[in-house]
This record gives C-alpha cells, sequence and structure tokens, in this order.
C-alpha cells in the first residue's frame, strides 16, 4: 500500500478521471502504478473503496434527479424508471456475487486488463460506425435496463472492459443517445458501486488485520476521487450532448497497446 502523500492523490485523480469516463480505470491504475514505481500495491479494499468517491460525485451531479425520484414516486414514469436502474444493479448484483463466488474473473494484471482495454477500443469505433447519424431514444426501455446489467457482469468479469464503457455502448447499440445512454449508465453505477465497496468495507472488518488497513489513505484517496469525478462527470454531460465516442475509441487502443508494450513484462 502507498505510504507517500502524494502517491495517494495521484491514485485518487486517476480513479476520479477514469471511473465514468468509458476508457478503463485499471488500465490507468495499472500505468500509474508502474510509473510510480510502488513499493508495495494498493490494496484490493483502497481500489474498490476509493471508487465511492466517485459515486458521491455522481449523487451531486445528479441531486436534482435523485430529488425528483425521491419526492415524485407516484409518478408512473418516475416508478418506471426507478424500476429498471434496479433490474439492472439486481442482474449484476446476483451475477457479481456468483462470479465471485466461482472465481470467474479474469487477474488485473497487464495483459488481460491491455487486451481488454484494446478490444474495447475497437468496439467503441464499431458500434460509433453503426449508429453514425442517428438520434437515439431518451426513455430507456427493459431490454436496455437488462443489457446494462448484463454488460456490467461483462466488465466485472473482464478488468479493463470498463463498466461504464460496457453499459454507455451496449445502450446505443440497442438505440438510446449518448445523453441518456450516460444518464442511465452513471445512475446505475451509484448503487453497483455502493454495493462493491460496502461488501469490501464489511468482509475487511471482519478480518484480524482490521486494524493494520491505513483507513486515514483509504479516506484521502476516496475524497480526491469524489472531487475529480465530480468535474469529469459534469464535463462529461456536456460533451455527450454534441460528440461521439470516438475519441475515447482510439485512446482505448493507444492506451492497451501501451500497456502491452510497457507493462507485458
Amino acid at each position: 500500500m502507498p505510504v507517500n502523500f502524494w502517491e495517494i492523490i495521484i491514485l485518487g485523480i486517476v480513479e476520479g478521471v477514469t471511473e465514468f469516463l468509458p476508457v478503463s480505470s485499471t488500465g490507468h491504475l495499472l500505468l500509474v502504478e508502474h510509473w510510480l514505481r510502488l513499493a508495495t500495491q494498493p490494496t484490493e479494499l483502497f481500489n474498490v473503496v476509493i471508487q465511492t468517491g466517485a459515486v458521491l460525485a455522481v449523487g451531486v451531479v445528479f441531486w436534482a434527479r435523485l430529488k425528483e425520484m425521491a419526492t415524485h414516486w407516484s409518478s408512473p414514469a418516475v416508478q418506471d424508471f426507478t424500476r429498471k436502474i434496479a433490474l439492472a444493479f439486481v442482474i449484476t448484483g446476483i451475477g457479481g456475487f456468483a462470479m465471485k463466488k466461482l472465481g470467474l474473473k479474469l487477474p488485473e494484471t497487464a495483459a488481460p486488463v491491455a487486451w481488454a482495454t484494446l478490444i474495447g477500443g475497437f468496439v467503441i469505433l464499431a458500434v460509433e460506425r453503426k449508429t453514425k447519424g442517428a438520434t437515439g431514444a431518451s426513455i430507456i426501455t427493459w431490454p436496455v435496463a437488462v443489457a446494462v446489467g448484463l454488460a456490467q457482469l461483462v466488465a466485472a468479469g473482464f478488468p479493463g472492459t470498463s463498466r461504464s464503457g460496457a453499459s454507455i455502448i451496449v445502450a446505443l447499440l440497442f438505440g438510446m443517445s449518448r445523453p441518456a445512454a450516460t444518464e442511465f449508465s452513471f445512475l446505475v453505477g451509484v448503487p453497483t458501486l455502493l454495493a462493491a465497496g460496502g461488501y469490501s468495507i464489511l468482509s475487511a472488518l471482519r478480518k484480524p488485520d482490521v486494524a493494520h488497513e491505513p483507513w486515514g489513505q483509504i479516506i484521502l484517496g476516496t475524497a480526491v476521487a469524489a472531487i475529480t469525478a465530480f468535474i469529469v462527470v459534469r464535463w462529461l454531460l456536456r460533451f455527450v450532448q454534441s460528440h461521439t465516442f470516438v475519441l475515447f475509441g482510439w485512446y482505448r487502443i493507444i492506451l492497451g497497446a501501451t500497456i502491452l508494450v510497457f507493462l507485458r513484462h
């Protein structure tokens, strides 16, 4: 686990910037950890819990939307949207728990992450080409909710895929507009990442060496990730109003190739 104050700041910034962009936060963290030449690697608890900082940022950005969902629960449109978020979350939660028990996850090492990042870039370019010129729908459908839940499972099993990237691209394939796909992906990510962070914290608390967990560093990394993610999420929501994800596709290809070249050994 890093002990340098600035190392924690850098890792928190990288997590906050990349968690909700379709670029693979795992791939970036691998590169940064290699660049920093960390004497000890961040614990799984650190990596998972700082994601909750990014979730808090999404909650702030979408506060008006979340407040509407809470105060207008009787509205059929709000109930319909909330149920679709719940369905995607349940699919991800149950599937993720089963995958964890069965050990169905590739290791977060250079080669698997690099290939997932690289292939994901080509997928983004292909989907953008297929949907070029399409306006896209703004109403989330039940098939989209199911597809997003399954896409998050793919991302969980293949580190480097990018949870947000997989869910957004799948939603685009099902005919959603970029703003609608992005918003739904972000809102589904709130319960998904909170549940993952909560589970990791509870698991850590059950261990006898819990007192040795670097809680101060974890809290600092989480706070930095929250501030950074707030800025990035607000920017991305404006970006998708008039831009495609092609830039992210090419970026992923370059990132994946870079990981293969520099971290393979």
